[in-house]
């Protein structure tokens, strides 16, 4: 499987592929705004999938494919007759379809997926979506549709596009075959060519409350209990992605989130040995991705900080957060220093990333900028 692994780079390891996943939670609103298209028998041929990462744009994707081609259309005579009921709120269909099974082994037809590739030369995934991969996609469609009927197509994620891909694709929307569908995953759908957007429906995926997200978790795979408390916390610091949610569970985000705001709690002392261990933690071999994890959060304390002054505490992510807030952010002006604060610090960590300097280092100098920013405050 690892070769599938390199060429399905839309899979978030240890989740199924949103091929696979059967139900997908939060976005009944988005299905039934589709729904609603379907079955006005006007159908757009390009929709643009947006929202944030992790919330459910491919697994979208990947039922609104299933859907339609598993329905019966014909194109004889000058409309498109659909003769599926007009009833449906859902886009599931029957895991025994023929089609499902089809797409799941990766031989249906009348689907064609574009992500980015493996380069033959390095044999590495390439870091965007390159021309000779939408080129194929105009094999594809130069072809007459095997079986008759709908064809579907998925680009994921489409703002991966370089220019050269996106130029070609924009011709092939622009004078779209019949009964073709596109479907384009975009995570920041601004840098997507205007001409692109303007030729597709938009499809905006909200993100996920607490309930949804533990119900999306435990679909996914992940064995661990998530109870209301920890779903409401994984809710609040992926900002409602289950992608996010996943990375801070397997990589015990939410203990090194705990941590983060109890050595915060200190301020405007500084537990050295504490902030000491933690350094440490981050400085061990193959600890880079936790590292990158603890930047993340840190990113999303400061934030939150910022926030509480400015409006208001929100539902904690951590039993500590109200104290810690109510302490040091109370009112707008709290949160006006918080906010230049985070962008100073976060520049600085950011630029000590990029020229490899030492994570225990990058990380005792962070909180000792912090201490002095606290300790400064509390004697105006």
């Amino acid at each position: 499987m690892a070769e599938e692994e390199i060429i399905e780079p839309e899979r978030l390891e240890g989740t199924p592929h949103p091929r696979d996943t059967e139900r997908l939670f939060g976005q009944s609103e988005a299905e039934v705004r589709f729904l609603e298209a379907y079955h006005s028998s006007r159908l757009h041929h390009a929709w643009l999938l947006s929202g944030p990462q992790g919330v459910g744009k491919a697994t979208i994707a990947w039922r609104i494919a299933r859907f339609l081609l598993t329905r019966s259309e014909t194109t004889e005579g000058p409309e498109l007759f659909i003769e599926a009921p007009q009833t449906e709120t859902t886009l599931d269909v029957s895991p025994d379809d023929p089609v499902v099974a089809r797409m799941q082994a990766g031989s249906e037809p009348r689907l064609f997926k574009i992500t980015r590739s493996v380069n033959p030369d390095t044999k590495r995934l390439r870091d965007m979506i390159v021309v000779d991969d939408v080129r194929a996609l105009g094999r594809f469609l130069s072809m007459s549709a095997a079986e008759g009927g709908r064809r579907v197509v998925i680009i994921d994620a489409a703002d991966e596009m370089n220019t050269q891909a996106a130029n070609a694709l924009l011709k092939m929307l622009e004078e779209p075959p019949r009964l073709t569908t596109f479907l384009l995953v975009a995570h920041q759908p601004a840098a997507l060519l205007p001409t692109i957007r303007s030729r597709c429906r938009e499809l905006r995926l909200a993100t996920l409350g607490p309930e949804d997200m533990r119900l999306a978790l435990q679909a996914a795979g992940f064995d661990q209990e998530v109870d209301e408390a920890k779903a409401a916390a994984l809710a609040a610091l992926s900002g409602g992605s289950v992608g996010a949610a996943a990375r801070l569970l397997k990589l015990d985000g939410l203990s090194l989130y705990s941590e983060l705001v109890g050595t915060m709690a200190t301020l405007p002392n500084i537990d050295r040995a504490r902030v000491q261990r933690l350094a440490d933690s981050m400085s061990q071999r193959g600890a880079e991705e936790r590292l990158d994890l603890f930047l993340v959060l840190l990113e999303m304390l400061l934030f939150r900080l910022a926030r509480a002054g400015a409006a208001g505490q929100n539902a904690p992510a951590d039993p500590q957060e109200p104290e810690l807030f109510a302490r040091l952010s109370p009112d707008m002006q709290a949160a006006q220093r918080w906010a230049k604060l985070s962008d100073e610090l976060l520049t600085r960590v950011r630029h000590g990333r990029a020229v490899n300097l030492d994570a225990a280092a990058l990380i005792l100098d962070t909180f000792l900028r912090l201490q002095r920013s606290v300790a400064g405050q509390s004697t105006r």
